[in-house]
């Protein structure tokens, strides 16, 4: 469930995160991961993704980056 991915193309720039067809699944189950939301609840998500990067979207992109780092 990607629903959001096209709203986070700059957030994926600034991670250096290429997103492809291999690791699409992968980065949204690190975002899930990041905010606490089971998987492939996209709407939940969504919400929590914009608020996060609202308070800190520096801290955002660097937990994106160790999360995926992990796997």
């Amino acid at each position: 469930m990607t629903c959001y991915f096209r709203h986070l193309n700059e957030i994926f720039k600034k991670a250096k995160i290429t997103v492809t067809k291999e690791n699409k699944k992968d980065i949204d189950k690190a975002i899930h991961s990041i905010v606490g939301i089971e998987y492939k609840n996209c709407s939940a998500t969504w919400k929590e993704v914009k608020k996060i990067i609202a308070e800190n979207e520096t801290k955002f992109v660097s937990r994106l980056k160790e999360e995926l780092e992990k796997n």
